[in-house]
């Protein structure tokens, strides 16, 4: 698996995440595109540190809610989340070119994400985005049992996916991530590594109830916002890795 990371979501003199600490050590940077985190000069710091260790780059749209960072659902039309989505990764690509970078794929952020598992109707509009993007860009989204049925919907549409698997995030027993309300949701450590070993010697998570769920991964991620997680990147290398 490839070890992914939301990055670039600080915003003015408000810092958040260490993503100079991270980079060395993930392969894909999502970096924030302004609507929930992030600035022009913080995606280009961000960016230049990206090119610097030589990390693949993806766009990471959002619902427009910094105040919320991203995390509240918005009753957007199919026609505004395309244009939202195209506006955002339009801008991101045309800083990353102008440092050498060319995204490669796109992971929407926070409760845009989960409306996208959850609502049909927004992972359409999500993937018509992509579709009608002036270029083919990947689309990572969650790694669940309904696999087959989403990457049927983007076969349809001409779209590659790239599924992912969450280090620090505890799971439903449907497959989708426990809601950050619920206690437990967001992993220690400890619960963090061995989720990590878990999926990767395994290909299985271990659900809030105890289910084994199978999944099929093409990355991991760690919450750029978890400091935790951030911390321990690190060791989840060294396990991705097979060390």
């Amino acid at each position: 698996m490839l070890l992914n990371c939301d990055l670039g979501e600080s915003y003015g003199s408000w810092t958040m995440g260490l993503d100079a600490e991270v980079m060395p050590y993930i392969d894909q940077a999502n970096i924030a595109c302004g609507f929930h985190a992030g600035d022009p000069v913080t995606m280009q710091r961000t960016l230049a540190l990206a090119a610097q260790h030589g990390v693949s780059v993806g766009a990471h749209p959002a619902y427009p809610d910094l105040v919320g960072f991203g995390r509240r659902s918005m009753n957007l039309s199919g026609d505004e989340i395309i244009a939202s989505l195209q506006y955002q990764v339009a801008a991101m690509e045309g800083m990353a070119l102008s440092q050498g970078l060319e995204p490669t794929y796109v992971k929407p952020h926070g409760a845009l994400y989960n409306d996208m598992m959850a609502k049909p109707a927004v992972r359409s509009a999500v993937m018509l985005a992509l579709a009608s993007y002036h270029r083919p860009l990947a689309l990572m989204l969650q790694a669940t049992p309904a696999a087959a049925d989403h990457r049927a919907e983007a076969k349809a549409l001409g779209i590659n996916l790239l599924f992912e698997a969450f280090a620090d995030r505890c799971y439903d027993d449907d497959g989708s991530l426990l809601s950050r309300r619920e206690p437990g949701a967001v992993h220690n450590r400890e619960r963090m590594l061995a989720q990590v070993s878990q999926l990767q010697s395994e290909g299985t998570v271990t659900t809030v109830s105890g289910k084994l769920l199978a999944l099929q991964a093409d990355t991991l991620c760690v919450h750029g916002d978890n400091l935790e997680g951030v911390q321990a990147i690190q060791a989840i290398r060294a396990l991705v890795d097979g060390n």
